[in-house]
């Protein structure tokens, strides 16, 4: 059964006017990314990752093609808040509590105050940080911080999470915790997520599909859909499997670099 479509791009195409002339930052994008699934964007640095997603979010706005979200214009989505967006760095402002910052979405959007702490209370249990809305920021560790990060934008519920690069500046024990605990997560809440990274063995381990792109102008140079199941110990990272997928990760990348304008 097919999953139906909740991201939808087709000849898509950003060109940002610069000072130094215009630059082509995605070129003829096609993809389609189904309810439920776990998409990993990953190339090398300026190919378009994050500016896809952040065309998804409707912080920048294509110059061709069509891209719907949810069956909308993504500036129709960002009004039905149909996404969450976990950035590079946790940006949690220090001066409020972790419980503060969780709520701060949900302050803007009006939220009755009750329903407001329910829902800190939940998201906080999702990710694991019980008992910590509290602490402030700098009472936590990089990674508990992520995840703070994360629990704020699941706080509002909304169908979508997108994740930039949010694992990127954590040492590797912990990005691996994190990996663990952001599979599980998926599982429990049924997310569709697409996820930005520069790491192959964090998008091999952690996706349903993953997206290889190209140098600038960013292109798509390969989809694989993964054949690895839903249940994922670390270890699975060892299996020929996993190595399999890796190495057409590999293979898509070198072939991106490949393209000539």
């Amino acid at each position: 059964m097919t999953a139906i479509p909740v991201i939808e791009a087709e000849a898509l195409d950003l060109t940002f006017q610069t000072n130094d002339g215009p630059i082509h930052a995605l070129k003829d994008v096609n993809l389609t990314i189904g309810k439920g699934e776990f998409v990993s964007f990953i190339g090398p640095s300026g190919c378009g990752k994050t500016t896809f997603l952040r065309c998804i979010a409707a912080l920048e706005h294509p110059t061709g093609g069509t891209l719907r979200v949810n069956g909308m214009t993504p500036d129709e989505a960002r009004q039905a808040r149909s996404y969450g967006y976990v950035f590079q760095a946790a940006g949690l402002y220090p001066w409020r509590t972790i419980a503060g910052n969780v709520k701060l979405p949900l302050e803007i959007m009006g939220y009755p105050r009750a329903e407001m702490n329910a829902r800190v209370e939940k998201v906080l249990e999702l990710v694991d940080l019980a008992g910590f809305g509290k602490k402030f920021p700098w009472q936590l560790s990089g990674g508990m911080q992520q995840r703070a990060s994360i629990a704020r934008a699941l706080a509002f519920d909304a169908d979508i999470l997108l994740m930039d690069e949010p694992f990127g500046a954590l040492d590797e024990i912990v990005r691996d915790h994190l990996n663990e605990e952001l599979l599980k997560l998926w599982a429990r809440t049924e997310k569709t997520i697409g996820f930005v990274t520069h790491s192959i063995p964090e998008a091999v381990y952690l996706s349903t599909k993953i997206v290889v792109m190209s140098p600038r102008p960013g292109r798509i140079t390969d989809v694989i859909e993964s054949t690895l199941p839903k249940e994922r110990p670390l270890d699975i990272r060892d299996t020929p499997e996993f190595l399999e997928i890796a190495h057409r990760v590999r293979e898509g990348l070198r072939a991106g670099h490949a393209y000539d304008e």
